[in-house]
């Protein structure tokens, strides 16, 4: 059985990290009313590589498939209405994305390099420095993404595009943003002794 009171913290520490990390009033997707200029050397990436790209306050996460194709994690409020694959496939705006996140629902899901980089510039395997971890081959990497599409539970501490993909690069599923979020929110230590 599941302990309320560590289930009630975890839901507002989520929403404070969502406060603190989104502009909830900003207008439409990221690159939704942008031009998408910007040019990706789609050559240059391997199947299994990790693509990252940056948002306003996070950084984004998918895993390079092959062939113009990007798995990643996406927190979507339509998963949860609908089940109709045309309207779920098209590219998440803001509004269904911050909804998601409140509504716990998301998709592992594949889209275009393009959809997926919303025009903003893409660094290739910096997690693997970064983490200082032992990545696994491409190959497995790939085939652990493709295993994992789908539906899925979303949390900004448990379980987010980061978790994803270090789950596929690496084994563990870990985030250093979300831990670096986590830390730098102060939390009234009773509240958490409780």
């Amino acid at each position: 059985m599941k302990n309320p009171m560590l289930e009630a913290v975890s839901l507002v520490l989520e929403k404070l990290l969502l406060i603190s990390n989104f502009k909830l009033f900003s207008s439409g997707a990221p690159g939704e009313d942008k031009a998408r200029n910007t040019f990706y050397e789609i050559n240059s990436f391997l199947r299994g590589d990790v693509l990252e790209v940056p948002r306003t306050h996070l950084t984004h996460y998918g895993i390079y498939l092959g062939d113009n194709r990007v798995a990643h994690m996406m927190p979507d409020i339509l998963l949860a209405l609908t089940e109709d694959k045309e309207l779920t496939q098209k590219v998440v705006s803001n509004k269904r994305l911050i909804l998601g996140v409140i509504g716990r629902v998301a998709s592992i899901r594949v889209d275009t390099v393009e959809d997926f980089a919303y025009g903003a510039d893409i660094l290739v395997n910096h997690l693997d420095r970064a983490l200082k971890k032992k990545a696994l081959l491409n190959e497995e990497v790939a085939r652990r993404a493709e295993k994992l599409l789908g539906m899925t539970p979303y949390s900004l501490l448990w379980n987010n595009c980061e978790h994803f993909v270090t789950y596929c690069r690496f084994g563990t599923a870990i985030s250093p943003q979300a831990d670096k979020g986590f830390s730098a929110q102060k939390f009234p230590c009773r509240l958490l002794n409780n």
